[in-house]
């Protein structure tokens, strides 16, 4: 790339140089040679003319440019970060080194060294992308992020909230604090903004405030589908309830400082972590709903993350989840597929691909309108993509998901549904549980209807000429699923490996889902479209994997919280690199996984083949069987302490 090419790519505007050609001398800009080795403490430079130099505000980004620039070119590039330092102290530098004859470039924030490389910079920017780059709010520390919104439910609890209500009710004034910080071109949350926002709410009344926020989302969802009813669910079940409309303007702003503080400086959207804020809020409002709630099973991030990972997610696919909840899968999905758009491109091509992205690669579909409604906040919150968000049963969106036409299917599906939603041609052999209270599959026969409609919409390619789609399916389903032995889920597993394969089941951390549901799960990987069995008869090795470790520590009240090794860097991600490569790889490995060839009558979970890695076992892990046996024998009353 020429050196007009990069100027106009960064900015005309941004360019600064001080001497003819248009280069910067550190010379020059220090008044002699003589004052620049002053202010360097003595230190002579070899090189004080860097190529191309950009200012905006307090960012700086320097450049040099090479037909093929070498490792001794830093050295060079390095010379220039100490001078700009040196002259302009406080500045936040991003340093280039762009090759002339290509478009191949190396960046480094801060500092030149390799901690500070920029591995997935590859195209070069404008100002305003690399002045991103140093205002990520991204923060790991979730116990704390967790603590911050306990305190923000008790506040809600003293004001007397109700707890079906909070987190819509914080959703949506996540939705105006964001329009409001965005107004402001605040690049962070400091005391000034704080300061700013807070006289200005102060200026208001509490019904002024209210209708900021319904104007808010009603600006929003100006190109959504359904913009009526999402109106309806977001600003009349919530903003309209008395209890909500009784606040005082000290209560409003109370509610509206701490989530600014407390909240908003925590959830970056462009993160490819995707945390689903929305999701923290569930596990912490869980204190106070009724029992029946705390069965709902709010799938974790990290496993969120890790089934995107697990299927490939990137900008090309089109994900779905026929169960969408509160959207946890489909913002994992959408920031990684977001992500990705960066991915070697500019940063005008990446917002093109991001608006495909949110428009046409992310479906949804949730039958309870509570959850359809968190839904739609949790996609808006993270960057829009609830356009394709529809409010049915799972059951009666076969046309929908016909038109999706998904490559990638995520999901949770509820484990104790009524029957009496699901369609009969399913319940056929359901006996008296066809009335009964639960679904006796336990959530298999959403997978079941969704790999019937994959199977008819490959029976239209084929009719057509054109060539069938396999599609890849991550499903968290109980454990009794996998191991169920009856004769209902026998033959559900029969016929579910008729028309696909299962690749790998997951056998997960027994309270995953802590403070929520109790059930034990696993994650179950499906090729649909693709037969287990194939054509000449053979059947592939599925993949199985004992994941009980992940890492997190499970806390009273906070749930299950990320642990970090004594470096700071997180368990879990190291669990996880292990967990996908010994996939990807399929390695077994005593007492972490194991391969098998399995049918519909076999047992799909690792702890029926893996070996056991005795190399591990110590006299504690003795000692604590036996005495969890004695407990045991204590509470049968078959035996009795002395």
């Amino acid at each position: 790339m020429d050196r007009t090419s990069i100027i106009n790519r960064i900015g005309t505007i941004y360019h600064t140089s001080n001497v003819e050609n248009g280069e910067y001398s550190y010379i020059q800009a220090a008044g002699s040679k003589k004052q620049l080795i002053k202010a360097l403490n003595g230190y002579v430079p070899k090189h004080y003319r860097i190529d191309l130099r950009f200012q905006s505000d307090d960012t700086v980004i320097l450049v040099e440019t090479k037909k093929a620039y070498t490792d001794a070119d830093e050295d060079q590039l390095k010379e220039y970060l100490m001078e700009e330092r040196a002259l302009h102290y406080g500045k936040k530098i991003i340093c280039v080194l762009a090759s002339t004859i290509n478009d191949k470039i190396k960046i480094w924030k801060s500092e030149i060294d390799r901690e500070h490389f920029l591995s997935e910079e590859t195209v070069l920017n404008n100002m305003a992308h690399y002045q991103a780059l140093f205002y990520m709010n991204k923060i790991n520390d979730r116990e704390k992020v967790l603590k911050k919104t306990y305190a923000l439910n008790e506040l809600l609890h003293k004001l007397d909230i109700d707890e079906k209500l909070r987190s819509q009710f914080i959703g949506t004034i996540l939705l105006y604090i964001k329009k409001m910080v965005k107004n402001e071109g605040s690049p962070a949350i400091n005391s000034a903004l704080r300061d700013k926002l807070n006289a200005h709410w102060r200026m208001t009344s509490s019904e002024e405030i209210t209708a900021a926020v319904k104007n808010t989302l009603s600006g929003l969802l100006d190109d959504s589908d359904n913009k009526i009813k999402k109106l309806e669910l977001l600003q009349n079940n919530i903003l309209n309830n008395q209890k909500i409309k009784k606040l005082s303007l000290d209560n409003w702003i109370e509610i509206l400082d701490t989530v600014l503080t407390d909240i908003y400086q925590y959830i970056d959207a462009d993160s490819s972590e995707g945390q689903d804020i929305l999701n923290m809020f569930f596990i912490a409002f869980n204190k106070y709903t009724g029992k029946a709630d705390k069965n709902q099973a709010f799938t974790p991030d990290h496993i969120t993350e890790f089934m995107c990972r697990l299927t490939d997610v990137d900008r090309t696919k089109v994900v779905l989840d026929g169960t969408c909840g509160s959207g946890s899968f489909l913002v994992q999905a959408m920031v990684k597929e977001f992500a990705h758009c960066h991915k070697g491109t500019s940063e005008g091509e990446a917002k093109l691909l991001k608006n495909m992205v949110a428009s046409k690669h992310i479906y949804g579909i949730e039958a309870d309108e509570y959850a359809y409604g968190l839904a739609a906040t949790n996609m808006l919150i993270h960057g829009d993509g609830n356009s394709n968000l529809k409010l049915a049963s799972l059951f009666d969106c076969k046309e929908y998901i016909e038109n999706a036409d998904p490559d990638i299917i995520l999901m949770n599906p509820p484990y104790n549904a009524k029957p009496i939603g699901i369609p009969d041609s399913y319940k056929s052999a359901w006996g008296k549980a066809k009335n009964g209270k639960e679904d006796p599959t336990k959530g298999l026969v959403f997978i079941q209807f969704l790999s019937d409609v994959v199977k008819g919409m490959n029976e239209k390619r084929e009719k057509s000429g054109a060539a069938r789609k396999e599609v890849k399916l991550a499903v968290l389903l109980p454990v009794a699923v996998a191991i169920g032995t009856g004769k209902l889920l026998t033959d559900a597993k029969i016929q579910m490996l008729q028309d696909n394969t299962l690749e790998a089941v997951f056998t997960l951390p027994n309270e995953i889902f802590y403070p929520g549901a109790s059930a034990s799960a696993c994650c179950m990987l499906f090729t649909l479209g693709r037969p287990h069995v194939g054509a000449d008869g053979s059947v592939n090795e599925t993949f199985f994997g004992y994941c009980k470790e992940d890492g997190f520590k499970k806390k009273k009240n906070l749930g299950r919280i990320e642990q970090f090794d004594s470096d700071g860097k997180s368990k879990w991600k190291a669990i996880e690199e292990k967990w996908l490569h010994l996939f990807r790889n399929k390695i077994t490995l005593d007492g972490l996984s194991a391969k098998a060839v399995i049918d519909g009558n076999s047992e799909w979970l690792c702890e029926a083949y893996m070996k056991t890695d005795y190399s591990t076992l110590s006299e504690t892990d003795f000692q604590q069987t036996i005495n969890n046996y004695l407990a045991y024998l204590m509470k049968e009353g078959r035996i009795h302490e002395a």
